[in-house]
């Protein structure tokens, strides 16, 4: 995980949303850009998170509603987001939340020194200008 103050430049202020249990932050989703080039500036990457103890209570899918709605009532026309083949709770989350595979990237990731395949979904605003 990078120190905050480098999350927190690369993040969008705007599409920051996080889910508490009491005082505990038990899930975030937030947006980065997709590019600087201005032809894509409705488009962001998504990362979401749920503390491995909060899963399956809902809370990844309450989050990522929420960032849909706030994001088909702004300028945001299409939202991707890459996950691990194997992470099927995510991919099931997405679906449900109206993402579609657009394909799967091979060995675009490197994790622990691994280098990893990852399927790109995304949705697109249903009526984007």
């Amino acid at each position: 995980m990078p120190p905050y103050e480098d999350w927190d430049a690369a993040h969008l202020p705007e599409y920051r949303f996080v889910a508490t249990d009491g005082d505990r932050v038990v899930g975030w989703v937030a947006l980065t850009g997709y590019s600087d080039r201005c032809c894509y500036r409705g488009v962001a990457d998504l990362s979401v998170y749920v503390d491995p103890a909060a899963q399956g209570r809902g809370v990844g899918r309450a989050l990522l509603e929420h960032l849909v709605t706030d994001t088909d009532q702004s300028d945001i026309w299409t939202l991707q987001a890459g996950v691990f083949p194997e992470n099927a709770a995510s991919l099931a989350l997405h679906g449900r939340c109206g993402f579609r595979v657009v394909g799967t990237r091979e060995r675009i990731g490197r994790l622990d020194g691994v280098w990893r395949d990852v399927v790109l979904l995304e949705r697109r605003s249903p009526a984007p200008d």
